[in-house]
């Protein structure tokens, strides 16, 4: 991380037992640090394509200080297909994409996110939530590292299941 940016979850302020996810952009990496901040795990990911920004339909990657809101898909098998946070009890395989080519894939868990910062990322808009901004699973067969998706933080299956895993509903995330 450079020197002229501090992470909201560093040691000094992280209130002891909740863990915080920051999302870097310019990397394509999210860490989450621990419940302790003492340390932490990394995961490369994919932003948007279209880059950092707030505006409803941009399809952009929101910045600032969110949470997660809610967790959907827990217990579901890898690569299970989700549309509208709703498991569609299909297992992504390519020959399901051959089907659907114009699906952007929602696979294996969802961490839904919400805006923090009235007028930014919270409101009418800007609203994350109400711009269905998630964490979530995407075909293996997607690049990760560069910016790919709508707008949404997209991972590895195994990666988002992980995740998943070691967060709850309430666990904040800096988008920067």
């Amino acid at each position: 991380m450079p020197s002229d940016s501090v992470s909201p979850f560093a040691p000094a302020r992280v209130s002891g037992t909740t863990p915080g996810i920051e999302i870097d952009l310019s990397t394509q990496t999210l860490t989450l640090f621990t419940e302790d901040a003492t340390s932490s795990v990394s995961y490369v990911v994919s932003t948007a394509l279209n880059g950092p920004g707030e505006r409803q339909s941009s399809g952009c990657t929101p910045t600032g200080k969110h949470y997660v809101r809610a967790m959907v898909g827990g217990g579901a098998p890898l690569n299970s297909v989700f549309v509208a946070r709703r498991p569609t009890g299909e297992v992504y395989s390519l020959e399901l994409a051959g089907h659907f080519p114009e699906r952007d894939w929602i696979l294996s868990r969802i961490l839904w996110l919400c805006g923090l910062e009235s007028g930014k990322n919270r409101g009418p808009g800007v609203d994350s939530f109400r711009r269905f901004i998630y964490i979530h699973g995407t075909p293996d067969s997607e690049p990760m590292g560069v910016p790919r998706s709508h707008g949404c933080i997209r991972m590895r299956n195994r990666d988002v299941v992980d995740l998943y895993s070691r967060v709850k509903p309430g666990t904040p995330v800096f988008i920067r």
